[in-house]
């Protein structure tokens, strides 16, 4: 039989089906519509992952930005990219490599070799830990601004200072200039120290040692934006030498024998050398590279240019934001960087993700 429906705007006319017909078409469409459910919960789940470890995945969080920042981009892939959960455990340099050794934390995401050579060799020796990736080249320097550079043609070298004494008038002992160092007790002090004594500076210039890495910051950030003349000792990639725009004074080439003494606090004749690069690098515990060799091989692959990596280090310092809206800021303006690092449906979880 047939319906005829109309109104002022249309007329329609349908053929409508016998019961047993209705019965078969109910029948069909039931099987049509529990097929596409089942393959919409199939590949809602394909697009679901499941951690390869059954509890948090244990970062480094240590107390510099790019640590601080690289460690949130690590997190973020391997949550919304692996279905991990992860915590942050807030730990120094040697005691984070004691934790790793002890299999306490799983990933430290950033080790700087050089200012843990020795304890480094040991810990790798013992079998425990494992160098998976190397993330960038980072450095030292004693630096100054562009502006000064230009201001002063002549001054190339560390050597040179003396002669530009009055140009960085140390405002406590102004017949001296002031030469900014590393922050009390840390590392970098002691290669300060002794390069300072290896120049003969002390006629010339003080040698100033800011009470905390903030304090440093705020001295020198102060004097930029005064377009003061500052000379400096710094390292990066870091805000600060990000958004600054810098010149490094030259130091004679790197020699390893001259460095190691400069390092030592009992240094009796030092002798100028340039610091060496830095090579920056992922260390995990090894028992983790057996638990999760997927993470293992996305952490291995993790690498940024160093001017990139300047760049967030600027974003950093001029917005003021958090690591984990750096983190995201990086992620959101280089996927053709981190995607690199991961399986094509681990960047597409992830990208959805942001």
């Amino acid at each position: 039989m047939s319906i005829h429906v109309s109104s002022s705007h249309f007329t329609f006319s349908a053929n409508v089906p016998s019961p047993f017909t209705r019965i078969a078409l109910g029948l069909a469409m039931a099987t049509a519509l529990f097929g596409i459910s089942s393959t919409g919960n199939t590949a809602q789940a394909a697009e679901t992952p499941k951690c390869e470890i059954d509890r948090p995945v244990k970062f480094g969080g240590m107390n510099w930005e790019s640590n601080l920042v690289l460690v949130e981009v690590e997190r973020f892939i391997a949550e919304k990219g692996y279905g991990c959960k992860t915590e942050v455990l807030s730990v120094e340099t040697l005691p984070a490599l004691a934790a790793l050794e002890r299999g306490d934390l799983d990933i430290n995401t950033e080790v700087w070799l050089n200012s843990v050579a020795e304890p480094w060799a040991k810990a790798e020796a013992s079998g425990k830990v494992k160098r998976i990736g190397d993330l960038y080249m980072g450095g030292e320097a004693w630096f100054i601004p562009r502006y000064t550079a230009e201001r002063l043609p002549e001054l190339k070298s560390a050597a040179d200072l003396p002669k530009f004494k009055d140009e960085f008038k140390d405002p406590e002992e102004p017949s001296k200039g002031r030469l900014y160092g590393c922050p009390a007790g840390w590392g970098c002090e002691v290669v300060s120290g002794n390069l300072f004594k290896a120049l003969n500076l002390d006629d010339t210039f003080t040698l100033f040692s800011p009470g905390t890495g903030a304090t440093q910051k705020a001295a020198l950030t102060s004097a930029y934006q005064r377009k003061e003349n500052m000379v400096f000792y710094y390292w990066y990639p870091t805000p600060l030498a990000g958004s600054m725009d810098l010149v490094k004074l030259d130091f004679p080439p790197y020699d390893k024998t001259k460095f190691d003494c400069l390092t030592d606090p009992d240094c009796e004749n030092p002798v100028p050398s340039a610091y060496p690069d830095n090579p920056v690098f992922t260390a995990v515990s090894t028992k983790f590279t057996q638990e999760a060799p997927k993470l293992t091989e996305f952490l291995s692959k993790v690498a940024v240019p160093l001017p990139v990596m300047d760049k967030v280090m600027a974003h950093m310092e001029e917005t003021e934001d958090e690591p984990n809206d750096v983190a995201k800021w990086f992620m959101e303006n280089n996927d053709q960087i981190w995607s690199q690092w991961l399986p094509a449906d681990v960047a597409s979880r992830v990208k959805a993700a942001l």
